[in-house]
C-alpha cells in the first residue's frame, strides 16, 4: 500500500513530469539546426538548402522534402538546385549583392600581413597533417541557404549566401 501512495504522489507532483512534452529532441538541438545541415557539408562547395515540405509546379512536377545543394550560376542569373550533383531545378535570381567592404578590408596592409602569417602557419600544419594521412586544413567560406514561403505574393523566396555574395531567387509553387 505504501508503494501505491508514493507513486500517486510522485505523478501528481507539479514539478515531476512522467511524459516529456512533444516534440522530443534527444540530442539537445532542433532538427535541421546542426551546422552540417544549416550551412554546408565540409566536402561541398555549395550551401545546403533544407526543403521541409514538397514543392509542386504547374506541370505536376514535385520536389520532395530533403536536403539539397544550392549553386549560383556563373552568369549569376540563376540559382541551381542540386540533388546528388545533378540539377533538378533552375530558379531565376531577382536580386544579387556583393559585399564591397570585404574587398576594402582585404586590401588593407595589416590584414594582408595577418593573412600571410595564417597561410604560412596553415602550410606547415598541412605538411604535418599530410604525413599523418589527414586531409589538409583549408580556410572556411561562410555558406548559407534558406527558403521561405511569402503568403502575400504566393511565392517562395530562396536566400543564398556564399562568401561575400548574396543572391535571392523566387518562384511560384
Amino acid at each position: 500500500m505504501f508503494e501505491g501512495i508514493y507513486a500517486e504522489k510522485v505523478l501528481t507532483h507539479p514539478h515531476v513530469r512522467p511524459d516529456l512534452p512533444q516534440p522530443q529532441e534527444t540530442s539537445g538541438t532542433y532538427t535541421g539546426s546542426d551546422a552540417i545541415f544549416r550551412y554546408s557539408l565540409k566536402d561541398s562547395d555549395y550551401p545546403v538548402l533544407l526543403i521541409p515540405d514538397p514543392l509542386y509546379d504547374n506541370a505536376g512536377g514535385i520536389i520532395k522534402p530533403g536536403y539539397y545543394e544550392l549553386a549560383l550560376s556563373d552568369s549569376r542569373e540563376f540559382l541551381i538546385l542540386l540533388e546528388s550533383k545533378e540539377a533538378i531545378a533552375v530558379i531565376p535570381v531577382i536580386k544579387i549583392e556583393e559585399d564591397a567592404t570585404e574587398q576594402q578590408r582585404l586590401n588593407n596592409k595589416k590584414v594582408k600581413k595577418e593573412l600571410k602569417k595564417e597561410e604560412k602557419a596553415r602550410k606547415s600544419t598541412n605538411e604535418k597533417r599530410k604525413k599523418a594521412g589527414m586531409k589538409p586544413d583549408e580556410p572556411e567560406i561562410h555558406m548559407e541557404a534558406s527558403i521561405e514561403y511569402i503568403p502575400k505574393g504566393k511565392y517562395y523566396l530562396i536566400k543564398y549566401q556564399r562568401g561575400t555574395i548574396k543572391a535571392w531567387g523566387a518562384f511560384r509553387g
